[in-house]
């Protein structure tokens, strides 16, 4: 298994826009159809990475009480599924049934979005604020696969609660961990 960090996209940066296939209600979304009016957490997933398959339940559970305060989820897979299959769009369905997705789980076929969020692994976590300024990126927690930390989401977790807040979120931010995304070969 790949350890890829987090690429750290600039604090400040406003949310590239997107129109992607969401592979559960097979309609096509973007950030103006699954914003937040609090803020908005964009995740770039997919189904076969240990490390996220290691955060699903917490990703889950922070999405179940955070979109009751205002906060909305968005998960991402840009993979190429030629060469990794198990991450094609209709096994994305089966994913997002089987763990219980409340969240939109968008495709990105042609890998432009993972670009323009400058995304690097997966799990990539990303916090827009309520004008989809960028106020938090990097890892849920200090938990990973096999390391006995338990799951808790706390770094996200807490940048969302500033948000809520109305309080400045520390900018000392730790990456994310986790595989490499699939890039296409070109």
């Amino acid at each position: 298994m790949a350890r890829t960090p987090s690429n750290m996209l600039s604090l400040g940066t406003k949310a590239p826009d997107f129109e992607l296939l969401d592979t559960v209600s097979g309609k096509l979304l973007s950030m103006d159809n699954i914003r937040g009016e609090k803020g908005t957490v964009v995740m770039f997933i997919c189904n076969h990475c240990p490390f996220v398959i290691h955060v699903n339940p917490q990703i889950v559970a922070l999405a179940k009480e955070y979109q009751e305060k205002g906060i909305a989820f968005v998960a991402i897979s840009s993979n190429d599924v030629e060469h990794y299959p198990q991450d094609a769009p209709h096994l994305m369905r089966l994913k997002a049934k089987e763990e219980g997705y409340n969240f939109p789980y968008l495709y990105d076929q042609t890998q432009k979005v993972a670009k323009a969020y400058d995304a690097a692994c997966t799990p990539d976590f990303y916090l827009f604020d309520t004008d989809l300024t960028l106020v938090y990126r990097g890892q849920l927690d200090d938990s990973r696969p096999e390391n006995g930390v338990p799951l808790t989401g706390k770094d996200l977790k807490n940048a969302m609660e500033a948000i809520l807040n109305g309080e400045k979120i520390d900018s000392n931010q730790k990456p994310s961990l986790g595989c490499n995304i699939k890039w296409i070969p070109s």
